[in-house]
């Protein structure tokens, strides 16, 4: 089931009234289905934000659909989705503690023991129960991006959307955020999220939507798009009193080398599988235009 089905968008602007039109979104298509982890690439004015804005009603498209939970945006579907914009407005007068208080009083109705237990639990997860009761003027950037994200899980949605949640975060925090999509992830929630940083998403993402131009280039699994790059087979062995290693075509081709090499007296010590990383081929395609 998807919980999120994009059709054909499309979206033009203009820098003043006699220019030309820039079309920024060119009919992309795409849906998240239910309890996966999806991710959203593509360079710089690629159009993933723009994609982000219309589809939450932010913005108007020039044309195309985007219905969650099988219908248009509503009050009801909004509040199944939590959201983290790339560029959050905070009150910088609340706390912490005030500000998940607000957001969580716009989507339901909470009693107060458990949205405060409730509170407590994500604060505690974020790593902000320190600094719970201080004013958001007083955060860091890394900070105000940890207590946004818990924001976006306050009321336990169906579906998130964040775009760029890494940014500002230092590797501690990216690994914690990381733990913490996985573990929503693991409940039944989908999540789907833009970042630049593709080693995060190579590790998180099950599944990935490539944006090139305003277009959508690649929608499918991760790993199907990281075995087009072809695999290879890369052998471990000393020799010499040295640790080597060399790579395999295929199977046949490997079968040659280890009787080369056992031939020769070397001792081998492992076989992995290799392949292309996420980066390399989103260089190719995205940025490059060529095929992975």
């Amino acid at each position: 089931m998807s919980l999120l089905q994009v059709r054909d968008l499309k979206k033009s602007y203009k820098r003043d009234l006699f220019a030309r039109k820039n079309d920024v979104l060119k009919g992309v298509s795409f849906s998240v289905p239910a309890g996966s982890i999806t991710g959203f690439l593509g360079g710089n004015g690629a159009g993933k934000t723009t994609t982000m804005r219309c589809m939450l009603g932010l913005d108007y498209p020039d044309s195309g659909t985007a219905e969650f939970f099988g219908a248009p945006l509503s009050s009801d579907s909004k509040r199944r989705l939590g959201f983290l914009p790339e560029r959050p407005y905070f009150y910088e007068h609340l706390s912490g503690v005030e500000f998940l208080k607000f957001y969580a009083h716009l989507t339901s109705s909470w009693k107060a023991p458990v949205l405060n237990d409730r509170i407590a639990q994500l604060l505690k997860r974020v790593d902000l129960t320190h600094a719970k009761d201080r004013p958001l003027r007083s955060y860091s950037k890394g900070m105000l991006q940890k207590i946004g994200v818990a924001q976006a899980l306050i009321h336990d949605p169906e579906l998130i959307i964040l775009d760029e949640p890494m940014s500002g975060l230092d590797p501690d925090g990216r690994l914690a955020l990381s733990e913490i999509i996985l573990e929503t992830a693991k409940k039944g929630t989908a999540i789907f999220f833009s970042s630049h940083l593709l080693h995060d998403m190579e590790r998180l993402c099950q599944r990935l939507v490539v944006l090139k131009d305003g277009i959508c280039i690649y929608e499918g699994e991760t790993d199907a798009l990281l075995d087009k790059s072809g695999v290879e087979l890369e052998i471990y062995y000393f020799e010499q009193n040295e640790r080597r290693s060399l790579r395999a075509q295929n199977q046949e081709d490997l079968q040659v080398q280890l009787k080369q090499l056992l031939g020769r007296g070397a001792a081998i010590i492992e076989i992995r599988r290799a392949r292309a990383t996420l980066e390399e081929i989103f260089v190719k395609m995205a940025l490059r235009g060529r095929n992975p």
